[in-house]
């Protein structure tokens, strides 16, 4: 795998953190906006700018901080599959954009359509799905932070061949 210069790895981490960070933000926003429709908000008002914000914010910001942390992981040493924390959060990443994608804008741009008229368990799912996303970057915050668990040991042949093939060339 080709490795790049440090400050260009430097600006990939701020990249990384910038959209990441986005994500989080309108995440929270749509969380807020969510319980103060649960709390007395006029729907009408709030599940178009919900709906904005998905569609202009929150999907292309989760998009961005996913291939910007792949290409990340695939430049720098931690690697996809190297590391047990970096896959963890790959896994969650991928599953949290696949959510994002396919059912939360969806959902909120129907919200934003409907207004008024969404039945009260869907704007429960607007509430549940944010808060769910939200702790779900915390953790990957987290793993960023502390690394924990190591290198995958299931990476190691994996590893050992394709160093071997880097040291011939």
């Amino acid at each position: 795998m080709p490795r790049i210069p440090p400050t260009a790895r430097k600006g990939l981490l701020t990249l990384h953190l910038v959209t990441s960070l986005g994500w989080l933000g309108a995440d929270l926003v749509l969380l807020t906006l969510g319980i103060a429709v649960q709390r007395g908000a006029d729907p009408a008002a709030v599940y178009p700018i919900t709906a904005l914000i998905g569609t202009v914010l929150f999907a292309p910001l989760s998009v961005l901080a996913w291939l910007i942390g792949v290409a990340s992981a695939l430049l720098t040493p931690w690697g996809l599959l190297r590391y047990r924390w970096v896959l963890v959060k790959l896994v969650l990443t991928t599953v949290m954009v696949g959510l994002v994608l396919f059912l939360l804008t969806p959902n909120l741009r129907h919200a934003g359509a409907v207004g008024a008229a969404l039945p009260a368990r869907d704007r429960a799912d607007l509430v549940i799905a944010p808060a769910v996303s939200t702790s779900l970057m915390i953790i990957a915050t987290v793993l960023s932070t502390y690394k924990p668990w190591g290198r995958n040991p299931a990476a190691r042949p994996i590893l050992a061949s394709h160093d071997r093939a880097a040291t011939r060339m």
